[in-house]
Parts: structure tokens; C-alpha cells; sequence
């Protein structure tokens, strides 16, 4: 496993081109245009005590890999993974956009991470076919965290890495995913829905990573804040959440991701395609950021009656696949 790059580097990129960042290595893509972000964030006090050095951990989010977002784009997002040496890569879903039409290319394009990769699915995924996806996830080496935990090894210390599936299509079960975990050893948690977080805190897990909203693609006049907080009700729409230190809540980070499903128009800073960095271990406040904790939204509970409608959209879609082929093939389910 390799060593993580020097904290020391990080800096706040508001507003820079990638390539001016000090510390930064050039990657393809970056001299078109394509304004990628990366931004650092020290990891939770509860870790600077239970790591005997820094954890670098990088997450990945929303890559939609399909014919919205262009193949440079997501070329650009993984050579800046790379370019980084994180301990770890973490997933947090939507792989695909409406299709299974380009899992060769998502699997290329995961084979080229190069730390190990943990991943949860989300609601693109369950619509276009989570069969297809996981069996693609698998074949590129990144292991799929389905409402699971799992322990991994760096260096002399141990972490444990908590999935939760997709919420937003009725499949996130909290109670599976945290059965059995160790409160004397430090954790992560990955989901594709952020609402999902607090389940994650209260028992135990400080941080966790999650994406979905794209940060609005529209992030000026706080527009991504009306859109996706008041008008579609989310509590987190882009950055850091929640709290770092020793309060009774833990945080949250809710990632703009790469790609796009239906127009790939990102206007604003905080709506830029993301890489984002996390030094695990790291005392928060030791370097810039890009910007500190904020606080939730109202947000709105997802109605019972709402939340059906979505379970029965992946039910009605995986039977449209299942007209289509065979319908004894497994994949079709």
C-alpha cells in the first residue's frame, strides 16, 4: 500500500484551475476545459486517536458513465484519483445513467484505479439493472458493500468500511450493514442518499460520504439550495455537514460528482465535477479547506406513498428488461 501524499501540500481551490494547485500533478483533460475539482478535508477528531498516521481516502460519485457525460471527463476524474495516492477509493453509486450500454467502458475506466476501491450502489444503478452493474463492479476489482461492513488493513492500523444501498429506491437496510460492527476500531460510511447518515452516526461511524444530488449543476444565487433543499426537499445538497469534533452528531459529505443523467451544464463553484480528498487521522483545522461544516436544511420526509412509487419505478423497469430477453436469464432480474 502506498504512502499518502503530504498533507502538508493541501490548500483551498476555490476558484483555481486544477492544474494551479500547488502540490498538483497535471492529468489529461485538464488543459480542456474541464474544470475538475479537488478538494481536501481533514478526517473526523475520532480518528486522529484510533490511526497511528494518516488514512488518505478518496471519493468518487455520480459518474453516469453513458453518452452525457464525455469519455474524457471521466478519464480526467480517475487520473486525478491517481494522481493523488489515496490509501483507499470509495464509490458512492450511479455508475450508469439510463442504460447498460456502457458497462465495458465503466469497467475500463474502474480498472485503471489504482488503490483498492469499495463501492455502493444507487438509484441509477437499480433502474438500469443492478444485476449488470454489480457483476461489472466485480470483474473491475472494487469490492460492493451491499447494506454491509467490511475491515480493511493499512499499514499497522485497521478501518472498517460500512455500505448502505440505495434509499432512494426503498433498498438501504441500516441495521444489516451495521451488524456486528466494532466500536473499538475506527469507521467510514458510504451512501448513495445522505439522508442516511444520522443511522449511520448513532452508532458510531463519524463520516460518511455520499452523493446524489450533483450539487444542483446550477450552485449560483444559491439556486442549488432551492431546487434541490426547499423545492425537492433534501437536508444536504453539496459539501461538508454535521460536525468533525467531539459533538453528539457526526459529518457528512455529499459529493457534486462527475457526470450527468439528463444535461451535463454545471454552473458555479460548488457545482465544478468533484474529486474529493479526505486525510482520515488528519486534526481538522491543521490545513485550509474549502470550506467548514454547515448546517442541514429543514429537508422533507419522503412520504410512505412517494416512497412506494419509487420501489414499484424499479419493479416496472426490471420487468421491461425481463420482457426483453430471456426471462430465465438472471440478469434480467
Amino acid at each position: 500500500m502506498t504512502e499518502p501524499a503530504s498533507v502538508t501540500l493541501a490548500q483551498p481551490d476555490e476558484g483555481l484551475p486544477l492544474l494551479n494547485m500547488p502540490g498538483y500533478r497535471r492529468f489529461p483533460g485538464e488543459l480542456h476545459g474541464r474544470h475538475l475539482r479537488v478538494r481536501r478535508f481533514a478526517g473526523p477528531l475520532d480518528h486522529v486517536t484510533r490511526l497511528s498516521r494518516p488514512i488518505r481516502v478518496a471519493h468518487l460519485s455520480d459518474q453516469h458513465v453513458g453518452r452525457v457525460t464525455p469519455l474524457p471527463v471521466q478519464q480526467a476524474a480517475i487520473a486525478a484519483v491517481n494522481a493523488q495516492k489515496p490509501d483507499l477509493v470509495l464509490l458512492t453509486g450511479d455508475y450508469v445513467c439510463h442504460s447498460l450500454d456502457y458497462l465495458d467502458q465503466l469497467e475500463s475506466l474502474l480498472c485503471e484505479l489504482k488503490a483498492p476501491a469499495f463501492a455502493v450502489l444507487g438509484n441509477h444503478d437499480h433502474w438500469s439493472g443492478a444485476w449488470e452493474v454489480r457483476r461489472t463492479l466485480h470483474r473491475a476489482g472494487v469490492t460492493l458493500l451491499d447494506n454491509a461492513h467490511t475491515t480493511v488493513r493499512i499499514g499497522s492500523d485497521r478501518l472498517q468500511l460500512v455500505g448502505l444501498d440505495d434509499a432512494y429506491t426503498g433498498h438501504a437496510d441500516s441495521r444489516k450493514a451495521l451488524r456486528g460492527l466494532r466500536p473499538d476500531l475506527p469507521a467510514i460510511g458510504l451512501s448513495h442518499i445522505a439522508e442516511e447518515a444520522p443511522r449511520l452516526w448513532r452508532a458510531g461511524v463519524p463520516l460518511v460520504l455520499s452523493g446524489h444530488t450533483h450539487s444542483g449543476h446550477i450552485a449560483v444565487a444559491r439556486l442549488h439550495h432551492l431546487l434541490i433543499g426547499h423545492a425537492a426537499g433534501h437536508r444536504y445538497v453539496h459539501g461538508l455537514y454535521g460536525d468533525r469534533g467531539a459533538g453528539e452528531e457526526g459529518a457528512l459529505y455529499v459529493s457534486a460528482g462527475i457526470g450527468a443523467s439528463v444535461f451535463g451544464l454545471r454552473v458555479g463553484e460548488r457545482a465544478r465535477r468533484e474529486v474529493t480528498l479526505f486525510d482520515l487521522g488528519v486534526q481538522p483545522g491543521l490545513y485550509p479547506e474549502h470550506h467548514t461544516e454547515q448546517i442541514a436544511l429543514p429537508g422533507r420526509p419522503v412520504s410512505l406513498r412517494k416512497q412506494k412509487k419509487r420501489e414499484e419505478q424499479v419493479r416496472r423497469k426490471a420487468w421491461t428488461r425481463r420482457s426483453r430477453r430471456n426471462p430465465t436469464d438472471p440478469t434480467s432480474s
